[in-house]
């Protein structure tokens, strides 16, 4: 009687134990989000924060009405399950903590996804593919493992989905990168379309990422234990989950301090989450050993992904999803066929190659891993060709250098309150339809156009020849105006914000129902020195990457820097050198 009592209170124990780490994993929610938006730029964080809340609330809707049924209905031909709405008709039968722990999971999967393809997507578009994820692609394949279906019948092991979750969310990434394309300024290419450079951008908050590492390393011992059955098997994981992140981080730690003179601090980050990922499928049926092994690989692992997309495969990833999650998905996979023991408690048929189990369990791994790959990667091509060519699935050149929580959020800053200047009320522009002049080609413009887009205000003659221009611009065509000013020989330039507005009118934009007010633009103001580049071909080439075919283009001051020269050494008076400007 003793013996069924303490059955029965386990039982309850654990019970309770599968729901809060289901609300473990739900919190790595926030961790997602806190690594994503800290390692892109400040003008996105709102879009990035809004993805993150609504993959999970959309995974809700589309999981209670198709996604629960095909991973866990009833088994049809081992390939999905049966959908059905128990959840309404049959609710006092229905699996509430099953349908809850599964659908965390599910929404882990689409958030993936939101890295690799952050800074430049659309959000309807995200909203989308977020939906067909969380209902279809991942439900079915997690159904083939987990859902009694044919890799699940077959010996097929992911205990926590380094397969099933986070290689099916990397894949998604990197197929979804590579359509979408690098953001603005990710590769430099020369004149016959060959990269020849890959540019970093830092993201704009190490410690918001920082801090989502953490937060998704806390929520990582729910992703791993939440199912254990023994207090037993619970440590064990809770170990596994723990050593192979730090293993993995401070292999990265050493490699990087070799290999790039310093310690790279946001490769470490995702170092720890590369371990983590590695460990997931086999954390269960591996030992301590087996969990240093995966994390040496796993620390490796990050850093070569994350240069063979820069290098090799050329595809733009923000926050290195695909080699978190993709790569070491996979070696995650692998790593059950080679690491498993019947040492590990609750383990007593799954021993990998490297523990004398040979092949077998190796092979049942790779076949499930490649099944799951092939699958992913048809059905979210698809997905992604087929709202390419409805929706769209970019934002245009200039939302995305304005930043896509203006352009798609309204929401000027993410950070109002901490700006070194006031940028509350300065991140929209509407073009003022008045201001059109009828040609937005500049080599067909006539150049009454031209002069009327671009307006060059000149001063007296050089005598040395040697001239200071100065140059207005708007955000949109900085980029434009720094590669034609390099590409006449400019390379010494003075960069500066600054604010302004004329008549392109700035755009009101509200929050939370607000309107606020709108009267300042940001600019990008370019000061050069010019002497042997004569300054008729800066003010060309500067006139032709500012034109849009629009009064309030841009505008050009050229300074005599001999009376400049003069005024600050006290040679002519101040009036001088308000005749010069």
């Amino acid at each position: 009687m003793t013996k069924e009592i303490m059955n029965a209170v386990n039982g309850q124990l654990f019970a309770v134990w599968f729901l809060i780490g289901a609300a473990l994993v739900f919190w790595m929610q926030a961790g997602f989000a806190m690594v994503e938006a800290g390692f892109t730029r400040a003008k996105n964080t709102g879009n990035i924060l809004m993805k993150n809340l609504m993959d999970f609330c959309i995974g809700t809707i589309v999981f209670i009405l198709i996604g629960f049924g095909l991973l866990l209905g009833e088994d049809l031909a081992g390939f999905i399950g049966k959908p059905g709405l128990d959840i309404f008709t049959s609710y006092a039968d229905f699996d509430w903590s099953n349908f809850v722990f599964n659908l965390v999971f599910c929404a882990t999967t689409a958030t993936i996804v939101s890295g690799a393809m952050a800074e430049r997507t659309k959000f309807l578009s995200y909203c989308i593919y977020s939906a067909v994820i969380s209902a279809v692609i991942y439900p079915i394949e997690a159904h083939w493992i987990w859902g009694g279906g044919w890799l699940s019948q077959m010996g097929f092991h992911d205990f926590a989905g380094s397969c099933a979750i986070h290689m099916v969310g990397g894949i998604s990434a990197l197929v979804g990168a590579a359509i979408l394309g690098p953001r603005i300024g990710k590769f430099d290419k020369d004149k016959s379309g060959k990269i020849v450079k890959v540019n970093a951008f830092p993201g704009h908050n190490l410690p918001l990422g920082c801090l989502g590492v953490f937060i998704l390393w806390l929520g990582w011992y729910g992703f791993n234990g939440a199912a254990a059955t023994s207090v037993e098997q619970l440590g064990s994981i809770f170990l596994t989950t723990t050593v192979a992140p730090a293993i993995a981080t401070v292999v990265c730690m050493v490699f990087t301090w070799i290999k790039y003179g310093k310690p790279d601090v946001s490769m470490c980050l995702n170092a720890s989450l590369a371990g983590l990922v590695g460990v997931t499928a086999s954390c269960d049926v591996t030992d301590c050993a087996g969990a240093v092994a995966i994390g040496v690989v796993s620390g490796l692992l990050v850093v070569f992904g994350v240069w063979l997309l820069d290098n090799v495969l050329r595809v733009d990833d923000p926050v290195g999803a695909v080699a978190v999650h993709c790569l070491n998905g996979i070696w995650g996979t692998i790593a059950v066929g080679l690491f498993a023991t019947t040492s590990a408690p609750g383990n007593d048929t799954l021993v990998g190659l490297f523990y004398g189990g040979g092949f077998g369990l190796l092979g049942t791994q790779l076949l499930g891993m490649f099944s799951v790959i092939a699958w992913t990667v048809v059905t979210i091509t698809v997905t992604f060709l087929i709202i390419k060519v409805t929706v769209g699935l970019r934002v245009s050149e200039e939302e995305e250098i304005v930043g896509l929580d203006a352009t798609e959020h309204g929401l000027p800053s993410a950070y109002a309150g901490f700006s070194i200047m006031d940028i509350s009320n300065t991140m929209t522009m509407e073009i003022n339809e008045n201001t059109k002049l009828g040609s937005d080609d500049y080599v067909t413009a006539s150049e009454a156009q031209k002069n009327a887009a671009v307006k060059v205000v000149r001063g007296p003659e050089s005598s040395s020849g040697i001239y200071k221009v100065s140059i207005i611009s708007k955000l949109s065509r900085y980029d434009v105006l720094k590669k034609a000013m390099n590409d006449i020989g400019v390379t010494g330039m003075t960069v500066t914000q600054v604010m302004g507005c004329g008549v392109q009118k700035g755009a009101g934009e509200k929050y939370r129902g607000v309107e606020l007010d709108a009267t300042l633009l940001p600019k990008v103001k370019v000061e050069v020195i010019v002497g042997n580049i004569p300054v008729d071909e800066v003010i060309e080439a500067a006139k032709k990457a500012l034109y849009t075919g629009h009064i309030g283009d841009g505008k050009i001051f050229v300074y005599n820097v001999d009376k400049v020269i003069k005024v600050r050494t006290g040679e002519e008076d101040l009036a001088a050198l308000m005749d010069v400007e």
